[in-house]
């Protein structure tokens, strides 16, 4: 073998090592980062609101990991929410952004079965799927999936979709309940 061919060899072995070692570390890294953004997203509340100025709470977490935004633009987390974020990320707690500070007491949708025309506007609005209804039939709210977050209102051509004041025996989960065993 002719030293040419002897140190191509060599470069070649060694692209491949430092390769294979660039993306274990690349992987390793983007999977932490995957993990921080998850744990974010775990304690927002999953309203899926937009009212942060992100259009769900996933790309909310990922904009604070990344330092995009601050922690302090989710109205419906409040100030536990807020607390929580700062912990996890190692910041000191602020108040809620002044802007969001208006923002309303939790809400549910109502649907007006009387003027629903079916149209499915409203369900392909909602984040968490709360509403259920089929084309041409009148639809309705799964108010312990409802997060009030108004998504629904304005794709309605009928406005049969209000929003009232959640009763307190019923939370927002945005996620679906869990299974009971009997």
């Amino acid at each position: 073998m002719s030293t040419t061919a002897a140190a191509i060899a060599v470069l070649a072995g060694l692209a491949l090592l430092l390769g294979g070692l660039i993306a274990a570390i690349s992987r390793r890294l983007g999977n932490r980062e995957a993990d921080a953004v998850e744990r974010l997203n775990a304690v927002l509340p999953q309203t899926q609101c937009a009212q942060c100025g992100y259009p769900g709470c996933r790309p909310y977490a990922a904009a604070m990991l990344a330092g995009e935004v601050d922690i302090n633009r989710c109205p419906p987390g409040g100030e536990a929410t807020i607390a929580d974020l700062a912990r996890l990320l190692g910041r000191e707690p602020v108040a809620l952004a002044p802007e969001l500070q208006g923002a309303p007491p939790p809400q549910v949708a109502v649907i007006d079965e009387r003027r629903c025309i079916g149209c499915t506007l409203c369900l392909k609005a909602c984040p968490v799927d709360a509403i259920v209804g089929a084309a041409q039939y009148m639809h309705t709210v799964i108010e312990a999936e409802c997060t009030g977050c108004e998504l629904c209102l304005a794709p309605c051509p009928v406005d049969c979709i209000d929003l009232v004041p959640r009763a307190a025996s019923v939370p927002a989960t945005g996620r679906l309940p869990a299974p009971t065993q009997s």
